[in-house]
């Protein structure tokens, strides 16, 4: 688990226009909730936030937001962009507590495809059909990511939610049931290629 700490100060001036003279100064508003405690408002530096944005894993970490020097702990439940300007407007922070069970999204990560036999014997395509997976898990258990093998895919085949293979202490969010199992992955036949019986049949005509 990667490590991602934030500076933040108590934000008193509240409103659009208040939030507005915030980015004007390259800062950005922000909130945290959960827990026991009330919502807070915040003010973060847009430096340090931009560029722990480029990181994937800033999104599915537990991070540490000094807020006025005392560390709170939290995970990222939404990010605001401008609409075409690299800012980001706003942030929404929420609570982590080591005992209670967080429900969250993780990015899938799609290894190996190059070396299952649909890739290289068939030339299949592969497709991603979900990139991210809600998971459920105490704050100590949680994945940067979830890999998805594909060394054993075969031309035809679709992976769903249920063959995912999920970190010890991980579950879905969702429940899984035969009409309830999304696709996750799938290797498609390359355009123009036929198969070896096809194959065989026009060798013989």
């Amino acid at each position: 688990m990667s490590e991602f700490t934030l500076n933040a100060e108590t934000r008193v001036l509240l409103g659009k226009g208040a939030s507005r003279r915030l980015r004007h100064a390259d800062k950005v508003p922000a909130v945290i909730f959960g827990g026991e405690e009330a919502p807070q408002s915040l003010t973060l530096e847009h430096r340090q936030v931009a560029k722990l944005a480029n990181q994937e894993a800033f999104y599915s970490s537990i991070l540490t937001i000094n807020i006025d020097g005392k560390p709170t702990q939290a995970i990222l439940k939404d990010m605001q962009r401008h609409a075409y300007k690299p800012k980001v407007t706003h942030l929404d922070f929420q609570r982590v507590d080591a005992n209670a069970a967080l429900h969250t999204s993780v990015p899938l990560h799609f290894i190996n495809a190059e070396n299952s036999d649909a890739v290289k014997l068939s030339g299949a395509n592969i497709s991603h059909n979900l990139n991210e997976v809600e998971i459920k898990c105490l704050p100590a258990n949680l994945p940067e990511f979830i890999e998805v093998d594909l060394s054993a895919i075969t031309v035809g085949q679709i992976l769903h939610l249920s063959d995912l293979v999920l970190p010890e202490g991980v579950e879905l969010a969702q429940s899984i049931s035969a009409d309830n199992d999304q696709p996750i992955a799938a290797a498609h036949k390359a355009k123009g290629a036929v198969d070896d019986a096809e194959g065989e049949e026009a060798a013989a005509e």
